[in-house]
């Protein structure tokens, strides 16, 4: 991430966005469970909010800098900071009720990386686990936030079908005017 899109993610502005806006719309009429898994707290403004609704998290962040920063800060609290790839995810299958991922998709530096997080994230969740999340929308104004950065947009009409091939079934995918939503269930064993 670029120093000016860091500073924003650790902004009290984006702090309040994040707490009054989107996590509700992506946790809008969802039972998550007891055991959450957040892919990419990056700085961790979404965990502050997240550990609050979770008897444990799990939060897996890539950045050394970050990860340490945040497990630091949060030492002693539900939450478990992880140094972690999430397409090579350091957890056993079928652990988790929920999965999150919060804005970050984008950052992950290949479409075939990121399906390989979504067939990560569907191993790790249980049968009816839930992976939901959202990402910003491709424009000018996101591309300029990412100038010299990783920037691989998400876009929607082509999610559904990708998570459909990472193992998910029940997979809705909608949008709003700055952002796409998602969620997917991994499938219960047939029987």
């Amino acid at each position: 991430m670029n120093a000016k899109h860091l500073e924003l993610c650790a902004s009290a502005e984006w702090g309040d966005v994040v707490e009054r806006y989107v996590i509700p719309w992506v946790l809008q009429d969802i039972e998550a469970g007891d055991d959450a898994l957040e892919i990419g707290p990056g700085p961790g403004l979404t965990t502050n909010v997240l550990k609050k609704m979770f008897a444990r998290l799990t939060a897996v962040e890539v950045d050394k800098d970050l990860a340490e920063a945040l497990a630091t800060r949060l030492a002693g609290s539900n939450v478990e900071v992880v140094h972690g790839d999430a397409t090579r995810l350091p957890m056993p299958g079928g652990r988790f009720s929920v999965a999150l991922s919060f804005t970050m998709l984008h950052h992950v530096p290949s479409v075939a990386l990121q399906d390989r997080l979504f067939t990560e994230v569907a191993r790790v969740l249980r049968p009816a686990g839930l992976f939901a999340g959202v990402d910003s929308l491709d424009g000018d104004d996101f591309r300029l936030l990412h100038e010299d950065d990783i920037c691989i947009p998400i876009p929607p009409d082509g999610l559904h079908d990708r998570l459909v091939r990472a193992g998910f079934s029940d997979v809705k995918v909608d949008t709003n005017e700055y952002s796409v939503r998602f969620r997917a269930t991994r499938p219960a064993p047939a029987g």
